[in-house]
């Protein structure tokens, strides 16, 4: 959201800024692809080039001697921008070294659990599970929570739910076997 101005300090900003952002406009339109051509060979990638393009003249949009030079001086300007800017691309991916996409996009899901289709039948199973649990008796329920979300053992399940161990382990494994059962069928 832009603040509010008044109609007199919209015209009075507008007025200053106009011609020169037009001057920056018809210089980007002229030199555009001239600096993109000059910067082109000093970086890995087109896409790397035209990042380097769009700060060389946001760089001319902030300079305030840009609008004072002969044409002949803003295009030399520009080109040691350009290749000051260049530069510092390097300085800085030497710092913070980047792994482009292309190159491990084909090992990106070399894991099969982490593959789309993977994702989606997990998601699949895991509802499925939820319904064949929520379709259980109460003590069957309540041995499975115990027992899996809150890490109990069957000594100690027994004791909460106060029957003896060899019942609740023999509940637990019936438990079991009828939901592996709805996975075979």
């Amino acid at each position: 959201m832009r603040p509010y101005r008044s109609e007199s300090s919209q015209s009075g900003l507008s007025g200053r800024a106009k011609p020169e952002s037009t001057a920056i406009a018809d210089l980007y339109e002229k030199y555009w692809l001239t600096l993109l051509v000059y910067i082109r060979p000093m970086l890995p990638s087109l896409e790397d080039a035209e990042d380097v393009l769009v700060e060389v003249f946001l760089a001319a949009l902030e300079s305030d001697i840009l609008a004072v030079l002969a044409e002949r001086q803003q295009i030399a300007w520009l080109r040691r921008v350009a290749h000051n800017k260049a530069i510092d691309y390097h300085r800085l991916s030497a710092r913070r070294p980047v792994t482009h996409l292309e190159d491990v996009a084909e090992h990106l899901f070399d894991d099969d659990e982490l593959g789309p289709e993977r994702v989606v039948l997990r998601h699949e199973e895991v509802k499925l599970l939820k319904l064949r649990v929520a379709e259980l008796p109460g003590p069957q329920q309540e041995v499975l929570q115990l027992r899996f979300g809150y890490g109990l053992r069957c000594a100690e399940i027994a004791r909460r739910m106060n029957r003896s161990e060899g019942a609740v382990r023999t509940l637990l494994s019936r438990t079991l076997n009828l939901l592996r059962g709805v996975y075979v069928r």
